[in-house]
């Protein structure tokens, strides 16, 4: 099958993936996400004298590969309207986020408020990128 892809839509997609992150992991949920993480200050310091150059652009890849597969999805479920993109991006997370996510939970001791903001935060960045994949194809 031959899907057809807007790279320009993709790319804005990744950068506004990645602007949701910054504000939902920065202003709106950072100090409590620290907090849940058991980030110490040494632990912040020791990461901003490292340079955060290299983290940020592996995540922007991934934030790109995941902007490029989510086109793909679009394509395929054959949206064309914010409702069902909102739907798409929905099914997804639920289907693959909420559920991936809960083992951290489950096996792994993470806390369930942090689990809920990183899902939470998923849903918001995949009803954005749909929303932009789907109305810009």
């Amino acid at each position: 099958m031959n899907i057809p892809v807007n790279y320009l839509s993709v790319l804005v997609a990744t950068i506004a993936g990645m602007v949701v992150g910054f504000i939902w992991y920065g202003p709106l949920f950072g100090k409590t996400w620290i907090r849940l993480t058991k980030f110490s200050q040494t632990d912040i310091n020791k990461a901003k004298e490292k340079g955060m150059g290299k983290t940020y652009f592996w995540a922007f890849i991934v934030v790109l590969i995941f902007a490029y597969v989510l086109a793909n999805f679009v394509y395929i479920w054959g949206t064309e309207t914010a409702s069902e993109a909102f739907q798409l991006a929905f099914w997804i997370w639920l289907g693959f986020v909420v559920t991936i996510q809960a083992n951290a939970v489950l096996w792994g001791g993470k806390p369930f408020q942090l689990y809920i903001i990183d899902i939470a935060h998923y849903l918001v960045v995949l009803y954005v990128m749909s929303l932009i994949l789907t109305l810009w194809s």
